[in-house]
């Protein structure tokens, strides 16, 4: 099949490859109380009898209907929950009977499109592929956000197969959803796969959305698109019920617009799961909101890089929007460490996790009935035979079905790599007494602390010139999630660096 390339790699690839070798602006509906609104705040009204989740839910639908499909036309949605108004009607009749389930009872969540919903949604992974019968069981996940009273609003696009399609497609492009865009400016990048939710967000249709990472997924969109991504330490979240490149990489994560929003997910979404054993060891019972302050910050001990060293040499200057946010931590009572921080070797990473996938993706086909395709092959066949008016390639989905590695020798070689940067950041942290990490969007911070399975924080820090958002990024050790989330709510309400989107040509 003769196949178009385009030379755009997503950031995984980016991270991967560099280690080895006159604007017109859509005018936005009226509404921005409701849409650009936290779950907080939107919860707040509700209790107050001031607003309903199904006037809510009409409201949101109503501007995916505008922004989504016409307009700037954002292809951030892919499919609508037909069940969203009898959600939204239930939570509303359980509220006026005194039944409150919590802080996102009767709030709106998007997930992408690689969680299983048992409803009328499909679970695609973005691929036309995957289109059949829908999964018979929620993710757990989504069984965690249901009991909790969120209203699943729908399905959000997203790189088709998390990018392991092919490499050369462009970022945020699926065969169900089309191309995604950048709401601040369209022609921009959206970046990682979980792009359709950061755009969701960003754009106001939704306050919540979920996304996963494997390694850049939910910190790349959340950069390029300005919103809060949280990836949390790997099993702290369940991968039940997720279309997965590995369980040894994968995680769901959170895309909000606050912190505060970020930490009452975490709240609904901690829990151990029996059918994901990484989870058994995860701290359970942890009230996320309870560290978050303005004075978070005082007293703590943050590193930034000033060079990388190690496979792959980098001095760093940072731009204006790094030491902004520099100045904001230090004003909040941080003091700053400067680090040259080593990258250890990566060789065999990439074949590590196309090994893992060759055998976890069959795993989870066999999970589905009623689907066009139960093997890596037959969707290699589908897509021969349907490539749409792309014609895109899926080089990668053929290169993993020739992968010869055994899951166990996959494994091994990233359990190996995974160690080494979980080594070199807790070396890092306890050689200069740390409390944290921070970086700019530089990739190999993002990259080091998703190898690690270690959680992370991508913030929104401005604007540049060009009409895009820029952002930071903090990290830390294992299970440190309660005082990230407060040294970044901290770092939050000084800079106040959220900027609605403009919808620029």
């Amino acid at each position: 099949m003769k196949c178009r390339f385009k030379r755009n790699m997503n950031t995984l690839a980016q991270a991967i490859l560099l280690s080895l070798a006159s604007s017109a602006a859509f005018a936005a509906p009226s509404g921005a109380e409701l849409e650009y609104a936290s779950a907080s705040e939107l919860s707040a009204m509700m209790v107050s009898n001031e607003l309903t989740s199904v006037a809510l839910v009409q409201h949101l639908i109503a501007r995916v209907a505008d922004l989504d499909k016409q307009g700037p036309t954002l292809n951030a949605i892919i499919e609508m929950n037909p069940e969203a108004f009898d959600i939204a009607t239930a939570m509303d009749e359980e509220r006026a009977q005194g039944k409150i389930r919590g802080p996102l009872h009767g709030i709106p969540v998007l997930l992408k499109d690689n969680f299983d919903t048992a409803d009328g949604m499909q679970t695609s992974a973005g691929s036309m592929a995957m289109v059949g019968q829908p999964a018979t069981q929620d993710a757990f996940t989504v069984q965690q956000l249901r009991e909790a009273g969120a209203i699943l609003l729908g399905k959000a696009n997203m790189s088709e197969w998390s990018g392991m399609r092919d490499m050369s497609l462009p970022l945020g492009w699926s065969g169900r959803g089309g191309q995604g865009k950048n709401p601040h400016l369209l022609s921009a990048s959206t970046c990682g796969s979980s792009s359709g939710p950061a755009t969701a967000v960003a754009a106001g249709f939704t306050p919540l959305a979920v996304g996963t990472e494997t390694n850049g997924s939910i910190s790349c969109p959340a950069s390029a698109i300005g919103v809060v991504g949280v990836k949390p330490t790997l099993g702290l979240f369940s991968r039940s019920g997720i279309v997965p490149i590995t369980r040894l990489q994968d995680t769901p994560g959170t895309l909000t617009r606050t912190v505060r929003d970020a930490a009452l997910m975490f709240n609904v979404m901690q829990g151990t799961d029996a059918a994901d054993s990484a989870t058994a060891n995860a701290p359970t019972g942890i009230d996320y909101t309870a560290l978050l302050s303005d004075a978070a910050l005082q007293g703590k001990r943050i590193g930034y890089p000033i060079a990388y060293t190690g496979s792959h040499d980098t001095l760093l200057t940072p731009n204006p929007e790094m030491l902004a946010a520099m100045a904001v931590l230090r004003e909040q009572g941080a003091t700053l460490v400067p680090l040259t921080v080593r990258l250890p070797d990566i060789e065999g990473y990439l074949s590590g996790l196309m090994g893992a996938m060759k055998h976890e993706l069959p795993e989870y086909l066999a999970s589905r009935q009623g689907l066009p395709i139960d093997s890596l092959q037959t969707l290699i066949d589908f897509n021969q035979a349907n490539p749409g008016d792309e014609h895109y390639c899926q080089q990668m989905l053929e290169a993993i079905n020739a992968v010869e590695l055994t899951h166990e020798e996959a494994s091994a070689q990233i359990a190996i790599i995974s160690q080494n940067f979980k080594d070199a950041i807790d070396e890092q942290l306890r050689e200069h007494n740390l409390d944290a990490l921070f970086a700019e969007n530089d990739g190999y911070s993002q990259f080091s602390a998703a190898t690690a399975g270690y959680p992370a924080i991508t913030l929104p820090s401005g604007m540049s010139d060009d009409g895009t958002p820029t952002s930071v990024f903090l990290y830390g050790q294992q299970w440190s999630e309660p005082q990230l989330l407060a040294m970044a709510y901290s770092y939050e309400q000084a800079s106040m660096a959220l900027r609605q989107p403009g919808f620029k040509e």
